[in-house]
């Protein structure tokens, strides 16, 4: 009996069929196919499986996968990368600004540790000095020494050749009643002058503070080219604010005798170059 059904249902499967298209006004036969079930069957499986195999194609490899929703965009992707470079980047940017914050704190404030200063005239002595043994030098060393200590008296940078058109003028004129001590922790030079005297940048470069402060009084501090500051206390009065862009020999502020630590009317000045303070006499005459 089972057998009997299996022989009439492929017999259903195998019974042929003839699709026959014809012209609707003259009844032409055009094109006519002849089918059976299984046919029919094994053509709609197959494509139907070309379908879901070109449909995975284009989602997986094409450009057409930023539309389904869930799949970013290759732009998308491409920006995310260069906000994470641009991010790592702001933080190395803002990690440099507190390092320069700081060492403005430490020049308004003088609190500063002579022992970390990274110039080589204010470390302390090597304690391996003493193993080395003291050649004197000779008389062409000693004259070409001097030679070279007079062309850089009044320059501060590196190489007075490579940097000619650099150079610094004095922010006042008059008499120093007190040096540069590293080792006292006064990182500047005070210089008498008469009150409201005009006070003078002494090189070309952009004021980044000008405020009130109850030790030294009005302070403005310049940056210059080169990683060089200078710094102006115990001012009368100042004439620029910050952000404000100077020229050498441009007033800046007026002396005077203002703050807690002020004696007297003068200039407390102070030269920075790349964050280490240095003797300004080595670099500008005051007289």
């Amino acid at each position: 009996m089972a057998e009997k059904k299996n022989r009439k249902f492929a017999k259903k499967l195998l019974h042929k069929y003839r699709l026959v298209i014809l012209n609707d006004d003259t009844f032409e036969e055009r094109l006519s196919f002849r089918l059976n079930k299984l046919n029919v069957f094994v053509i709609v499986t197959l494509s139907a499986i070309l379908l879901i195999a070109a449909t995975t194609y284009i989602i997986a490899f094409t450009p057409l996968k930023e539309y389904i929703p869930g799949y970013s965009s290759a732009e998308l992707k491409e920006k995310a990368v260069k906000l994470a470079y641009t991010s790592d980047s702001l933080q190395n940017v803002i990690k440099l600004n507190n390092q320069y914050l700081g060492s403005i704190k430490g020049v308004l404030t003088g609190d500063l540790e002579t022992d970390n200063l990274s110039r080589d005239s204010l470390l302390p002595p090597s304690e391996y000095e003493e193993d080395y043994e003291e050649v004197p030098p000779s008389r062409a060393d000693s004259l070409l020494r001097e030679e070279v200590a007079q062309e850089d008296k009044y320059n501060i940078l590196p190489s007075a050749t490579e940097n000619i058109n650099f150079s610094l003028i004095a922010p006042v004129k008059g008499s120093i009643s007190e040096g540069f001590d590293a080792e006292d922790r006064h990182f500047a030079v005070d210089i008498v002058v008469a009150k409201n005297s005009p006070v003078k940048s002494v090189a070309d470069g952009r004021v980044i503070f000008s405020e009130w402060t109850a030790e030294t009084g009005y302070v403005i501090i310049i940056k210059h080219g080169y990683d060089l500051l200078s710094v102006y206390k115990h001012n009368a009065s100042l004439t620029k604010k910050q952000g404000d862009i100077v020229r050498a020999g441009e007033v800046i502020a007026t002396a005077g005798s203002t703050g807690e630590y002020s004696t007297g009317p003068h200039l407390h000045f102070e030269l920075w170059n790349e964050g280490t303070p240095v003797d300004p006499t080595e670099y500008i005459d005051f007289n």
